[in-house]
């Protein structure tokens, strides 16, 4: 038996390009080795900036404004990673999706997001299709309100349980409300906890690397409580940098029933030769609450930490957008 079919656990692909969906991406599908894919500005303004494959269409779009321009290169990778997995979406709902985020600068616009995601969904028409919306107070209005629309959507820049109830929550009544199959995930970042706070916790004596998986773990439990199984955790920026750890170690170490795990193309690869194909050991709700009581002992300011990671998460997709922008008109 499988993870996917022992605790549905699905991997999904942190990565979209348009020479990578007609040839690897196909390969690790048809192989099985992911259920699903994830993009963001990030992501798009890498791949569209750098790849030779966007040219000819970025040379036909060149009278649009810049962001009709970008929308029309994105739509046509998203509306062909949704074809690439609809025979998988159909014979499992869960997965087989592809995400797309609305421009990050409506982050505190919850009816230009809500306008946007509809948009978007109508456009690119396919069901296996999740609008990406963050974790701001205007996002938690807009996630509820496309999900009571019958509209998929993947919750992204979750770094506090605060944001993952208000998520849960907003999704839950949404989903509830539309009265229809709706899918929804919880994107809950992992990776950037430990590369921030590393440092300053080996100087207090703190174990390292363990932050983000029991701050991941934490929210998990809290999503889990609203009992709704068309909400599940993603597990979010799993991929490790420098040698200190495994590759896979953020894929390994969470290995959770009914979630998922979005992972950079490199990290997938190590996963598949080396990593842990086990379901994780889950710490309790009380043992997450014992290791936060330690933090808090040693001077650490959680909400300090959560907060400034929200920010930069933020930041860095606005800049990674308007950047992006800056660079199709030429």
């Amino acid at each position: 038996m499988s993870l996917k079919e022992d605790i549905n656990f699905s991997l999904w692909c942190d990565f979209i390009e348009r020479d990578f969906l007609e040839n690897r991406f196909q390969e690790i599908l048809k192989d099985e080795i992911i259920q699903g894919a994830t993009s963001n500005p990030a992501i798009f303004e890498s791949s569209i900036t750098t790849s030779m494959a966007y040219k000819q269409q970025l040379d036909m779009l060149q009278a649009n404004n810049t962001k009709t321009i970008y929308e029309e290169l994105a739509i046509t990778d998203i509306k062909r990673a949704a074809t690439l997995m609809s025979d998988l979406h159909k014979q499992n709902v869960d997965d087989g999706f592809i995400s797309i985020e609305v421009d990050p600068l409506l982050c505190d616009d919850a009816a230009g997001t809500i306008e946007e995601g509809v948009r978007l969904h109508n456009t690119i028409g396919a069901d296996n299709v999740m609008i990406k919306v963050p974790a701001t107070e205007a996002g938690y209005i807009a996630m509820r309100e496309l999900t009571s629309k019958g509209i998929h959507v993947n919750a992204t820049l979750i770094f506090s349980p605060a944001q993952a109830i208000k998520c849960a929550q907003a999704l839950n009544e949404g989903i509830i409300e539309s009265n229809k199959n709706i899918k929804a995930v919880i994107s809950v970042f992992v990776s950037r906890f430990d590369r921030l706070c590393d440092g300053d916790f080996a100087n207090k004596g703190l174990e390292k690397s363990k932050l983000g998986i029991m701050n991941a773990t934490k929210c998990y439990h809290e999503v889990n409580k609203f009992e709704n199984e068309n909400i599940r955790t993603l597990f979010a920026s799993t991929g490790v940098k420098g040698n200190e750890l495994a590759p896979s170690y953020y894929v390994d170490n969470l290995i959770y029933p009914n979630s998922v795990n979005t992972a950079p193309l490199g990290t997938i690869e190590d996963w598949v030769i080396d990593g842990s194909k086990e379901e994780s050991k889950i710490p309790s709700i009380e043992e997450c609450d014992e290791y936060f009581a330690q933090l808090k002992e040693k001077g650490v300011d959680i909400n300090g930490i959560y907060s400034k990671l929200l920010t930069d998460g933020l930041d860095a997709f606005k800049v990674s957008f308007k950047e992006l922008l800056s660079k199709l008109v030429k």
